[in-house]
This record gives C-alpha cells, structure tokens and sequence, in this order.
C-alpha cells in the first residue's frame, strides 16, 4: 500500500509522461499531414506512409534518425529549444502550434513568436503615438518585439513575415524584400553582424542566442564570413538610406533609446533627414493606417 507521501511524489512523474505521450502524438500527427512536395522532397513512387517519414523529417531538422524516433516513441530524452524550433519549422507549425509544441516539451520559445511582457500596454501607446515615424521595440539580439504601423511597411509588409522570423538580422542577411530594401546592404550586414558579436558577450550559452548563431550560419555564406571577421562594434546613431517599396527612396536618422540601464530592449525609432524623406514617411504612415495598396 503507498503512503500519501508516495502517492505526491509520483504526481509529477506521471504528468511528465503523459506529456511525453502527448509530444510524440502530435508530432506524428503533423508529420503525417505534411506532403513531400511541401518541403521540397520527391514523392517517389513506393511511399506508404501517408505524409513525411520519420528519417525525412530528421533530416530537414538535422537531428539523427534514432533520436527522433525515441522522441515520436515518448522515450525520455531531453530536447533542447534549438530542436524544437528545427521541428516546428520542419513541421510547417503555425504560432498557435508551435506554442503547443513548446509547452508539451515543457519549454520556453525564445523567439519574438512567444510574448513579451516586458512590452506593456504603454509601450505600444507610445510607438503608435510616435507615427508618422516608423518605430520598433527589439531586443539585443535584434527580435522585433513590436512596432507601430510605418515600421510594419519600412522594409516591405512585416505582418506577412511569420512572428518567430521577425529578427532583423536574420532578415537583413535572408529575406530578399529586406535586402533589396537596403542602399549598403554589404556594409549594413557587417555592422549587424558587429553588434551582434558586442551583444553577445552578456549572453554566452543562453539557447536563444545559440538557436539564432545556429540558424544565420546555416541559413547565410554572407552572415558565415563576416561573424568570422570577429568585428565588434557598439550601439550608435547613424543616417540610413533605404529604397522604401511603397514611396521610394528614404533619408532617416536612426536612434536607439534605452528601456533599462543595461543594453538590452530599445526602441528603434527612424526620423527624416530632409524634407522629401519626412513626405514620404508621411505618405507611407497613410498607405499603413488605412491599408490602402501602394
């Protein structure tokens, strides 16, 4: 007969099996929905099993067969966040998904998909208040945490982008609209990458930061090369010149202003240069608030 005591501790050994249970059903369960075609795999003419395989889906998340398999068999192993964001982006989840993901893993998204509470109701009172003028809130390592409605249009149609991408160096060294955005995109790359390297110094071994260094060296040549330049650069203002798909070419001061003593979350606000940049923005504020097409 077990004691009470017994009978307590037993409690979260079962809840974290169920768990398991639970993780390994829906991976399969979106695994099986998945065609080959979806990921850029050949059909073939011998598939049974209806969506991916076991070994596809291992491979497109660079994790090894076996380990994925104990995983779909509720074995109990540890997986990291880097691999749950592999398999979410594998498995084509969306945020609601991906956030049931995480949970059943028992793990915290470290990307600006998951909430942010430090961005408090008054926070986006202020950005929205700071329009015309495009403004977001990131954080060290450059996750767009918030932004008004100018700085959703300033590189192209951020609302289109899916939460857990809205980083800007990630955009800056893989998405095309974000590049072709850019008048110095090389020199505005290497800054990034700079920052980046001055930032990460408070950050060692935390997993956000290792998921994002994991996926720009996988995802960018370009990204590769210059984090091997080791260049550090610290924050500082600085005039942009961006090629806005909406108005045109834009002229903007760049500030960064502080939320903490220490560098970590701002806000990134963009004012005009010269009279023509300050029309545009005024224009690109108009197209954003009524959603009128460029």
């Amino acid at each position: 007969m077990t004691t009470m005591a017994e009978q307590t501790a037993a409690q979260p050994v079962r809840g974290a099996e169920i768990r398991r249970h639970e993780l390994a059903a829906f991976l399969r369960s979106r695994r099986e929905r998945i065609t080959p075609e979806q990921v850029g795999l050949p059909r073939g003419t011998r598939r049974r099993t209806p969506g991916l395989r076991r070994e596809e889906v291992a491979q497109l998340s660079a994790v090894g067969v076996t380990w994925y398999t104990w995983l779909e068999q509720a074995r109990n192993i540890q997986v990291s966040v880097q691999v749950l964001d592999a398999l979410a982006r594998t498995l084509l989840l969306d945020a609601s998904e991906r956030a049931h993901l995480f949970q059943l893993a028992g793990a915290t998204d470290p990307t600006p998909a998951a909430s942010c509470p430090s961005v408090t109701g008054a926070l986006r009172e202020m950005l929205r208040r700071l329009e015309p003028m495009p403004a977001c809130i990131q954080n060290s390592r450059y996750d767009i945490l918030a932004y008004n409605r100018p700085y959703g249009r300033l590189f192209g149609d951020l609302d289109a982008i899916p939460p857990e991408d809205r980083n800007c160096i990630l955009l800056v060294y893989t998405n095309e609209e974000w590049q072709s955005a850019l008048v110095h995109l090389e020199e505005t790359q290497r800054m990034m990458a700079a920052r980046l390297r001055a930032a990460l110094a408070g950050h060692l071994g935390e997993p956000a930061w290792k998921m994002l260094l994991k996926r720009l060296k996988s995802a960018s040549p370009a990204f590769r090369a210059h984090w091997q330049r080791y260049e550090v650069v610290g924050p500082r203002t600085k005039t942009k010149e961006y090629v806005n798909p909406y108005v045109g070419f834009l002229k903007l001061e760049h500030t960064d202003l502080w939320l903490s003593p220490e560098l970590g979350a701002r806000v990134v606000m963009y004012t005009a240069k010269d009279e023509q940049s300050q029309e545009r923005l005024e224009k690109l504020y108009e197209m954003a608030r009524t959603g009128s097409p460029a």
